[in-house]
């Protein structure tokens, strides 16, 4: 079987944006449509639906769970990995004088949120400089504060596709009595996870970037330890336990009293199917080997344009492969991603540091990576 097939998008165009947004299969498009038509058959707001969808959200959430090695309890259903971190940073008591520490590679919705809290519950936001450095957790550790309550930091950083060292970090957080929120947004569905294993508070993800499924389900992971200590940020239908009369009597015990009400249900199939079929393909394991010799082999053929100087000095851990363009003038890397799509080529510039980033899949081809790096070369004029 040839699994590219699988994916309509990969058809006419050599795609490096998963970290952006991956490509439907066909299977999990047609998941979406079957779903809407089985609501409506059902009747969309009668009592046979109702079982029907708490059945496609029962699934989709036994499905993440065992793909980060955690229990369904732990796991509350988002719309995207912000609204996961949003729900982790603001439902911490925070108190005046607090500290809630990120490094200088969060991306901006997640420095937002931050900057946010920090006007309003005059709570102190510092932040970490690890873009440049050999050792981000030594840096970490020295910018721990006593009061520093809350540490955000992304497993594979968006920009350069490294990839921090979350067991050391855990450990030097509960040391220090501080929570650590992970914005996960290019691991899921790229490498191996394991919640008791990293040692996370709070794990923020989707299912629309490498997991490949549609754009507006994702999830975030909540240790049983942080949730004794997390508010609900939301409320709605979905969080509380109801009585007879309907009234609320108390918060859901799991992953549920952070969710909050109607959601688009379809998308739980959909991102359902999509897991099964990369596991048609096969493991998270064997996944991850493909991608990281992916990422070496176009890290590798990049070195051969003079003009160009990959991000990372060694092959990326990650399949995010990030790379400027030297001695060039203001707006170089737009230009040249605007030249690779318009040569059918799918790349995107990154502001903070200045260059462009290619993903690889585990079924990028080797001749779509060629075709990138001869595509770069020939605008170059080398």
């Amino acid at each position: 079987m040839n699994h590219r097939a699988l994916f309509p998008a990969l058809a006419n165009k050599a795609y490096f944006n998963y970290g952006g947004q991956g490509p439907m299969p066909q299977a999990a498009i047609d998941a979406i449509m079957e779903s809407q038509m089985k609501m409506q058959q059902l009747g969309p707001f009668g009592n046979g639906v109702v079982p029907w969808m708490n059945e496609q959200m029962f699934s989709v959430r036994n499905a993440i769970a065992s793909h980060i090695q955690t229990t369904p309890e732990t796991i509350t259903l988002t719309e995207n990995v912000t609204l996961g971190c949003n729900i982790a940073m603001w439902g911490i008591d925070w108190r005046v004088g607090d500290n809630l520490l990120l490094t200088d590679c969060e991306h901006h919705a997640v420095v937002g949120i931050a900057q946010t809290i920090g006007k309003r519950f005059q709570v102190e936001v510092t932040t970490c400089p690890i873009l440049n450095a050999n050792n981000p957790v030594d840096v970490i550790a020295e910018y721990l504060q006593p009061n520093t309550r809350l540490l955000v930091v992304s497993h594979i950083l968006w920009n350069t596709g490294q990839v921090l060292e979350l067991e050391k970090i855990s450990q030097i957080c509960a040391q220090n009595h501080t929570l650590l929120l992970v914005d996960a947004a290019q691991s899921f569905g790229s490498i191996p996870l394991d919640m008791q294993q990293l040692g996370v508070d709070f794990y923020a993800f989707t299912g629309h970037k490498w997991m490949c499924g549609a754009a507006g389900l994702g999830g975030l992971y909540v240790s049983p330890q942080a949730k004794e200590k997390l508010l609900p940020t939301f409320v709605g239908w979905r969080s509380v336990i109801t009585d007879t009369q309907g009234y609320p009597q108390a918060f859901q015990a799991d992953g549920r009293s952070y969710e909050i009400a109607t959601s688009d249900n379809s998308l739980f199939a959909a991102l359902k199917v999509a897991m099964d079929i990369h596991e048609q393909w096969g493991n998270i394991q064997l996944r991850h080997e493909q991608i990281l010799k992916n990422s070496k082999y176009l890290w590798e053929k990049l070195q051969d344009i003079p003009e160009v100087k990959c991000w990372l000095s060694s092959p990326p851990e990650s399949g995010l492969v990030s790379f400027q363009i030297q001695n060039s003038p203001a707006q170089t890397s737009r230009k040249l991603v605007n030249f690779l799509e318009s040569q059918g080529i799918f790349t995107r510039t990154i502001a903070n540091p200045d260059c462009i980033r290619a993903c690889v899949h585990y079924f990028t081809l080797e001749s779509e990576m060629d075709q990138l790096v001869a595509a770069i070369a020939k605008e170059l004029r080398i």
